[in-house]
């Protein structure tokens, strides 16, 4: 597929379903776009939908369907958007939080892969329904073990506003979490022991509220 260039091809590639409750335009949004006038287009829209797709069927489906809506707070980004957001950031303009491109690559950046050369996506995400019910400081922990018992996501990073989080998937997951939420830094990684085994005991809470969570089963 080629890189849409008119309105009637962009509008037909937002149309792309990449799931069940899931479509292209909804990660295509991008503020950086939208106040410098730049175009958060992919330049190689097939890999963009391949990745997109499992970033969809296998994490953003499961999430919706145990603990309700999900919103998407950032999703794909283009190498131009991404780099004026880092440029910004390393700058110390407020307001701008993108990565370099390179660290983003098979991350937002969902049309490049990453320097060993495999494919992956990220985006930031919000699950209202749990920061509703579980809004204490550690309470991110309890949604962030579920997915790493449950779904095969490659990491998770946590913001301290409504609990955001970018969620990425990716083809050699590495299995990380961390946060800019107290706890600050690396909840596991490979590297560490709790990487492993079971973790209910860490979010059997969301049971209460959320009681498919208990024997969710991915497809």
């Amino acid at each position: 597929m080629k890189k849409p260039n008119s309105t009637s091809a962009l509008n037909d590639f937002g149309r792309i379903r990449l799931s069940k409750n899931f479509f292209m335009r909804e990660f295509l949004y991008s503020d950086i776009a939208a106040i410098h006038g730049f175009s958060n287009i992919p330049d190689n829209p097939d890999l963009a939908i391949q990745t997109g797709e499992r970033l969809c069927q296998d994490l953003l489906e499961p999430l919706q369907e145990v603990f309700g809506r999900i919103a998407i707070r950032s999703g794909y980004r283009s190498k131009e958007v991404n780099g004026f957001g880092s440029k910004l950031q390393n700058m110390g303009k407020s307001g701008y939080s993108c990565g370099s491109n390179e660290n983003n690559f098979a991350g937002h950046i969902w049309d490049e892969r990453d320097k060993y050369g495999f494919a992956g996506a990220s985006c930031t995400i919000i699950v209202p329904a749990v920061y509703d019910h579980f809004d204490n400081v550690g309470d991110w922990q309890k949604l962030a073990w579920w997915i790493h018992d449950n779904l095969p996501y490659s990491s998770q990073y946590y913001f301290p506003k409504f609990f955001a989080f970018n969620l990425n998937w990716h083809e050699r997951p590495k299995r990380s979490i961390g946060s800019y939420i107290p706890p600050k830094g690396a909840l596991t990684n490979p590297k560490m022991a709790n990487n492993i085994g079971d973790h209910k005991s860490e979010w059997a809470p969301l049971i209460e509220f959320f009681p498919r969570a208990e024997n969710f089963k991915l497809a």
